[in-house]
């Protein structure tokens, strides 16, 4: 797994676009996609909800990636 942290200055992002701004999705809508359909976790939990608000703290898991809010 790689592990990345991820520095957002505006609290609080939308799950969708971190994976967007990561380039772990190539669109928005390809983001939504991956979401709805439980490829990611959020803090060691499936989550479904493309508009989840993101906060510092939080850990993203998808693919073979792990990211970490800050």
């Amino acid at each position: 797994m790689e592990k990345r942290i991820a520095k957002i200055k505006k609290t609080p992002v939308e799950l969708y676009k971190i994976l967007k701004f990561e380039n772990l999705a190539a669109s928005g809508g390809e983001a939504k996609y991956l979401i709805a359909d439980g490829y990611v976790k959020v803090n060691d939990v499936i989550e479904t909800r493309k508009r989840k608000k993101i906060y510092p703290g939080d850990i993203i898991e998808f693919d073979d990636f792990i990211i970490e809010i800050k």
